[in-house]
């Protein structure tokens, strides 16, 4: 199967992966689709294998990547996923070899993306990534990583700014950090707002709008991080189901 990279031009007629279709009434492709048009100036580059799965790796140049990491010089993963029947084929290598020889191309120095030390959702895995070279260059609370693969000796160290290193926020009561980076936030989020207003309770929402809000964030996941009495609790999107049993256990 050959592999397609998405554009202005075809962006309208192709399916970006993680949410291939809308249900009627939902905006989470729509939403996800025009973050990345506005994105495509800056570089970004999704490319995705010709088929209907979960088969693609997006990145961009880090000093334009909605995370809060400083990594002059380097290409930032933003996603990377092979999932369903498509694992074990050797898709996930050839999409990292792309991105590898495109960053060159560019004149890059390495390759970033975060990841974690323990299992965290939506998150690259830790053990491929080493396996292909990928190096740790800082971590963050709670157990988050910056990898990072150089292609050069000489290449600086990435690393995590100051305000997403300790995973707390000022804010008392829950509090969500999130962006359209991620489809899904645009049913989740306010799904779970209205689940809290029935419970009588709040959420501060924080809508990550730019790319310096997004680089500024007290948190490494941008897409979406829950906060709860300024300690950091998910970056996991919430069904109705697990908000509903994390209201019960925080009366």
């Amino acid at each position: 199967m050959k592999f397609i990279t998405l554009n202005q031009d075809n962006i309208d007629q192709e399916h970006i992966c993680c949410a291939i279709t809308d249900k009627k009434g939902e905006p989470c492709v729509s939403s996800k689709k025009k973050w990345m048009t506005e994105r495509f100036k800056d570089g970004l580059v999704f490319l995705k294998l010709d088929a209907r799965g979960k088969v693609f790796i997006e990145y961009i140049p880090a000093e334009k990547a909605w995370f809060p990491i400083a990594a002059p010089g380097y290409m930032h993963i933003n996603c990377f996923w092979v999932s369903g029947k498509y694992k074990g084929q050797g898709y996930a290598n050839q999409l990292l070899e792309q991105c590898i020889s495109d960053a060159k191309i560019k004149g890059m120095c390495g390759l970033t993306v975060l990841s974690s030390t323990k299992k965290m959702p939506f998150l690259s895995d830790p053990k491929y990534l080493k396996y292909k070279g990928f190096l740790t260059a800082d971590t963050a609370c709670p157990s988050y990583e910056l990898l990072y693969l150089p292609f050069r000796e000489n290449a600086p160290l990435p690393c995590f700014k100051d305000c997403a290193k300790q995973g707390k926020t000022q804010e008392q009561g829950m509090v969500l950090y999130y962006s359209s980076q991620c489809p899904h936030t645009a049913k989740y989020v306010p799904l779970i707002q209205q689940i809290a207003k029935l419970h009588g309770k709040t959420i501060r929402l924080h809508k990550l709008e730019t790319l310096e809000q997004a680089q500024n964030a007290p948190s490494p996941c941008t897409n979406y991080s829950f906060f709860y009495n300024g300690e950091f609790v998910t970056n996991e999107i919430f069904s109705e189901k697990k908000f509903e049993t994390f209201l019960q256990t925080h009366k």
